[in-house]
């Protein structure tokens, strides 16, 4: 109780922002919540820093609330969803999903890029932006500015996606089905999916939105390949630091991912009502935007800028590779 009354203030002051941060991503949906919120994080921060009393409160909400909000939106997941998009879906997907991860760390390397920030950009990517990053972050132990830095990264690219895809779709003269599942395996975010679909025409908009809600899913086998990659990791570096130590895997795996498959599969078996998906969906995403308005404020605009200009063209060219082998499958399997 007094850890609670000594920290509240720095949870309440994410929360705040994060209200701010909603309205403002309902009314610029293309934009979307997370991006207001750590922007606005960055921005005050860095224009007036943030108060060293609260900084143990917004490490709270950085971390734990995030944590816990990546459980409750796995119960508005429904693993159904991948079946229900078809075969097609699923090819595309796979190698939309290898050529993002095989580009990021291809690239990444060779433009020096630090292996957790190219690690969110693949995951940004290839999965669902902002909440993929979200989820991956704290399994890596990410820093904030890398986080602030690959959100930014993936939120660009949205926006031209949006602007785009829709008009080049129709000088590929392709068909509505194709372009929703090209918008849905190629863009990033949900709302920056629903509005090039939907642009596109009311067939696409909505195949497009189910190709996406499947893709969302694949956050559940990379959150758990990255847990063991990290876990080995750690056994590692303490065994060669010293060869005595035992170090127990459990106790550095991050348990919130299976909380999280819990709940989505809870979900899969009919626990929830559509009705109480809808609410804890918004309870999910609200404490996402709130927890990255806590990684806002924790983050260095100078470090992020000594980052340079490498990972947004590691970004566009994740994001174009993405694009186009994309079409190149559908092509492949004559969907276009």
């Amino acid at each position: 109780m007094n850890w609670l009354k000594k920290n509240l203030q720095g949870i309440v002051f994410p929360f705040i922002i994060a209200l701010v941060a909603n309205l403002l991503g309902y009314k610029f949906p293309i934009i979307g919540g997370a991006v207001f919120g750590i922007v606005i994080g960055i921005i005050i921060n860095n224009i007036f820093k943030t108060p060293e009393k609260y900084s143990e409160g917004i490490d709270f909400t950085s971390k734990k609330i995030l944590q816990w909000s990546i459980v409750i939106l796995g119960a508005g997941l429904s693993l159904k969803q991948v079946w229900y998009t078809g075969t097609e879906s699923v090819y595309v997907m796979f190698f939309t999903l290898l050529t993002a991860f095989v580009t990021a760390f291809i690239f990444g390397k060779l433009l020096n890029i630090p292996w957790k920030l190219k690690s969110l950009i693949a995951v940004g990517t290839a999965i669902c932006g902002g909440s993929a990053i979200a989820s991956i972050s704290p399994i890596i132990e990410a820093d904030d500015s890398e986080v602030s830095y690959s959100i930014s990264t993936i939120f660009l690219f949205n926006i031209l996606a949006v602007l785009i895809f829709p008009p080049l779709g129709h000088m590929l003269k392709l068909s509505n089905k194709a372009f929703g599942l090209w918008a849905g395996t190629a863009i990033n975010d949900t709302s920056s999916v629903v509005a090039a679909g939907y642009a596109f025409s009311n067939i696409a908009g909505e195949y497009s939105t189910i190709v996406k809600l499947t893709r969302t899913t694949i956050i559940i086998p990379i959150a758990i390949i990255f847990s063991i990659i990290m876990a080995i990791q750690k056994k590692k570096s303490v065994v060669s630091a010293d060869n005595s130590v035992n170090l127990n895997l459990s106790k550095i795996f991050p348990w919130f991912i299976l909380w999280f498959l819990a709940s989505s599969l809870l979900n899969t078996l009919g626990f929830f009502s559509e009705n109480s998906i809808k609410y804890i969906n918004s309870i999910g995403k609200f404490m996402i935007v709130m927890a990255l308005s806590a990684v806002g404020l924790k983050s260095d605009f100078k470090k992020m800028i000594s980052s340079g200009f490498k990972p947004i063209l590691l970004g566009l060219i994740v994001w174009l590779s993405v694009s186009i082998v994309s079409l190149i499958v559908q092509a492949f399997t004559h969907q276009l």
